[in-house]
């Protein structure tokens, strides 16, 4: 499990077919991981296979190669990096498990005064979790849901520092990030679902505060 606090950003100087999956030599200021080990690497968890010389070797298999934008990684990309949550940890962001859920595309980046506001298109699956002022993960960073612009649209407010201390701050118009929604949304989806099925709730619609022209279906009564 991670927290979505990046905590090094590290390059890519190798990538190889192998028979254990696509393997990626990522060099990073990291110098006692060990075999084994969880690393976040721009939001999907995968396991140290080697280390030496502040490098170390990650493979992606056929699944997760499907789910991701790693079948276009090359030598040079930056990555995002963290490591496994330790459970004495401070869960400065939110509970990210490290399972991409999709791949979102930035439709819009501007600057608003003292932050950068991103816009990123995302798919149905997650777009359903969105809220106001909620998390979501992206490129394995957490970040608050500033708005909903429009259905499948989620609006980023990133800050300085997160600029300085991530790879967001080379988005542009046209880039594909990983997504990860918030896992607590995800489970009281499936808890709920059967419920709304069986009561069939969803003849009534209601607008949700900061989401333009998207809705949401809600009980004829509470």
């Amino acid at each position: 499990m991670f927290t979505g606090l990046v905590d090094a950003v590290g390059t890519i100087d190798r990538v190889t077919d192998t028979s254990a999956g696509r393997e990626f030599l990522i060099q990073s200021r990291y110098d006692d991981l060990a075999d084994g080990e969880s690393v976040a690497v721009n939001g999907a968890c995968l396991t140290v296979r080697d280390r030496a010389d502040g490098r170390f070797t990650v493979a992606a298999v056929v699944t997760t190669l499907g789910r991701t934008t790693m079948g276009g990684w090359a030598a040079g990309k930056r990555v995002n990096l963290e490591r496994a949550l330790k459970a004495s940890d401070r869960l400065g962001g939110h509970i990210v498990q490290g399972h991409v859920d999709g791949v979102g595309t930035v439709r819009r980046v501007r600057r608003a005064d003292d932050a950068v506001l991103v816009d990123v298109a995302v798919g149905s699956e997650i777009a359903e979790l969105l809220v106001p002022h909620g998390s979501i993960t992206i490129d394995g960073v957490s970040l608050t849901v500033n708005a909903i612009p429009e259905p499948s649209v989620v609006q980023l407010s990133l800050i300085e520092y997160t600029l300085r201390h991530t790879t967001l701050g080379s988005l542009t118009v046209g880039d594909t990030v990983h997504v990860e929604g918030d896992v607590i949304g995800k489970y009281v989806r499936q808890f709920v679902a059967p419920y709304v099925r069986e009561s069939g709730i969803g003849n009534r619609e209601s607008k949700i505060p900061g989401a333009a022209d998207s809705r949401f279906p809600i009980p004829d009564s509470l």
